[in-house]
């Protein structure tokens, strides 16, 4: 599931905290880069079984409702389109989510009020109310109206951001991240997948036999800019002027070394894709002026590194 570009920033995001530690342990920092790739498929599956909790809150309150004394004739006869949802029934069925949201210890019954208020959110919204008088219905509009009541309130929900940061402090920049891994599972299901259907790995291709080339790409860029951090420092430092590297934010260095890793150590990746992927996560994990200061370095060492035959990529077009 998982792109590169979000394999990066997580590398990114681990580096940063090696480099805010006083011992400063490889394997450990490793072990950690792991650890936050599984706490991110953990709020995954907390995002899933959230989706089967609001769809069971939804059948228990119309079953109280057609229990009172006096029911209207709406209790009575509730549309149980969205309760029947031929995709939420599916994840509801999902033995391999069923399994992992035990192992997690996950348990929304604990928080009723708080899936009560999406609920009702949910039933507030014109997505929800055009649904249920819809007549006509197919599996591909079924699973749609589920994606846009995640995106128009489950994702927006700011009670639901601070339940998930007080259980992990890295959710907080993870959150929007995994919302969209559930946007894509949802629009990936079929009709026809059982409830024995595995879920989505956190990786593309982890189920290979050498155990994932995602996996292995992003352990070799964490450790290797790690390792060549020093010799990699020495070649940034006169590339830039009027400005003491000790005053670079910390988070361009890493970025500008960890596009070096690529540069330099990974012959299969092009080099406009190592420079489009880092400028573009400057943007976002830096400093207002990090795209234009990245930019400009990654200019000068790509040439550089080119002249000096440092660059040496497998494959047609990849060097340009």
């Amino acid at each position: 599931m998982l792109s590169r570009r979000h394999i990066r920033i997580k590398v990114l995001q681990a580096l940063y905290a090696y480099n805010q530690t006083d011992s400063k342990n490889l394997i450990t920092g490793e072990k950690q880069l792991l650890k936050h790739f599984e706490k991110v498929y953990d709020l995954f599956i907390y995002q899933l079984s959230l989706l089967v909790e609001i769809r069971a809150f939804a059948e228990e309150r119309m079953d109280e409702a057609k229990k009172k004394y006096y029911p209207t004739k709406e209790e009575l006869n509730p549309v149980e389109k969205f309760i029947r949802n031929p995709f939420l029934m599916q994840l509801a069925e999902n033995k391999e989510l069923e399994k992992k949201t035990d192992a997690l210890h996950i348990n929304w019954k604990f928080e009723k009020e708080l899936v009560r208020k999406l609920y009702n959110q949910i039933r507030e919204t014109e997505t929800y109310n055009n649904y249920l008088t819809d007549t006509e219905s197919s599996y591909k509009a079924d699973k749609l109206v589920i994606e846009k009541l995640f995106d128009e309130v489950i994702i927006p929900n700011e009670t639901l951001h601070y339940y998930f940061e007080e259980i992990n402090l890295n959710w907080t920049d993870d959150y929007f991240l995994v919302a969209q891994l559930v946007l894509m599972t949802i629009s990936s299901y079929k009709g026809s997948w059982s409830e024995n259907r595995a879920l989505p790995t956190l990786f593309k291709d982890e189920l290979d036999v050498d155990g994932g080339q995602d996996l292995i790409f992003a352990r070799e860029l964490f450790k290797k800019t790690i390792y060549f951090s020093d010799e990699f420092l020495e070649i940034i430092k006169p590339k830039i002027v009027n400005w003491e590297i000790d005053r670079v934010a910390l988070m361009d260095l890493l970025i500008l070394k960890m596009a070096l890793v690529e540069l330099t150590e990974m012959d299969s990746i092009p080099v406009k894709v190592t420079m489009n992927e880092y400028i573009e996560i400057s943007k976002y994990f830096s400093t207002p002026k990090s795209k234009i200061f990245i930019n400009g370095i990654l200019d000068n060492l790509i040439l550089e590194l080119k002249s000096s035959g440092r660059i040496k990529k497998a494959g047609r077009g990849l060097i340009e």
